[in-house]
């Protein structure tokens, strides 16, 4: 089985920096937004993205990915997130990122996807036109919701929606929730950090996953929806396909508006794999 996907991001036009950072390497794809300021955010998911790029050379076809895997990338990026802290002077500097991914691997024989999610960017599933969050916010806004002290007609006009609960950060070592889903060609998944979600609706995003059937043109569509105007805050979207071979092919990540050039990645199932469910 082959995976097609596309990645963008983009600073967006009203920030004048990208403290987001995508990774798209099979058998691993996530986006990561950053949080400390420009220079400090930007390092922080720079060090997850770069972290998980590590681990997944070790995940392989012949190799089971666990939760337990992915949360050792994550404690592992806190540690080098506090050290370069620590280079740069420590004293009260914080810095810290979300993450919101998914590994392909496989259970009994079959593909699957290993989702992951620590903080407030999301994953998606399209399927049958229809698109669900997988996903669940850690954010004070999520919490009231699933409490019942917000509804959900008051969360536009919530002033606290982007104050997170729980990141990849220079704090105590955190935990990820995680999810074990069948991996099929009749959908796709769809990854995004919260700034693609404060300029177009979901709605929108399920028009333009069923109107483009590439995954890197669906990327770069949401994209461009995104930041037509000038989004306020940094806008990263990845989309990954299954594919029977030959049928479709992958961007590597467009960067604030440039081009990429286009490729066919090859990951086969992995087998006996466990599902993984809730909080490691």
């Amino acid at each position: 089985m082959q995976v097609a996907w596309g990645a963008a991001t983009d600073a967006g036009g009203r920030r004048s920096a990208n403290e987001d950072a995508v990774l798209a390497q099979p058998p691993v794809f996530l986006v990561a937004d950053g949080m400390g300021g420009h220079v400090h955010g930007a390092m922080a998911s720079a060090t997850v993205v770069r972290t998980f790029a590590e681990f997944s050379d070790g995940w392989h076809p012949d190799v089971e990915v666990h939760g337990e895997d992915v949360l050792a990338a994550i404690h592992t990026a806190q540690a080098r997130i506090r050290t370069e802290l620590s280079e740069r002077g420590g004293g009260t500097i914080t810095a810290g990122s979300t993450v919101a991914g998914a590994v392909l691997t496989g259970h009994e024989g079959a593909p699957y996807w290993l989702v992951f999610n620590v903080g407030d960017s999301r994953v998606y599933r399209f399927s049958d036109r229809a698109l669900v969050q997988v996903s669940v916010d850690h954010s004070v806004m999520q919490e009231m919701l699933d409490a019942g002290s917000l509804q959900p007609d008051q969360v536009a006009v919530f002033t606290h929606k982007h104050v997170i609960t729980r990141a990849v950060d220079s704090g105590s070592d955190t935990t990820a929730d995680f999810w074990l889903l069948s991996a099929g060609t009749r959908e796709r998944l769809v990854l995004c950090t919260d700034g693609l979600l404060d300029e177009i609706s979901e709605e929108q995003i399920a028009e333009v996953l069923a109107e483009q059937p590439l995954a890197s043109a669906a990327a770069d569509t949401l994209l461009a929806a995104a930041i037509q105007g000038g989004a306020r805050d940094n806008v990263s979207v990845v989309v990954v396909d299954l594919a029977g071979a030959g049928e479709l092919a992958h961007t590597a990540p467009r960067v604030d508006g440039g081009s990429s050039s286009e490729a066919l990645g090859t990951t086969l199932p992995r087998e006996q794999v466990m599902p993984t469910e809730g909080s490691a």
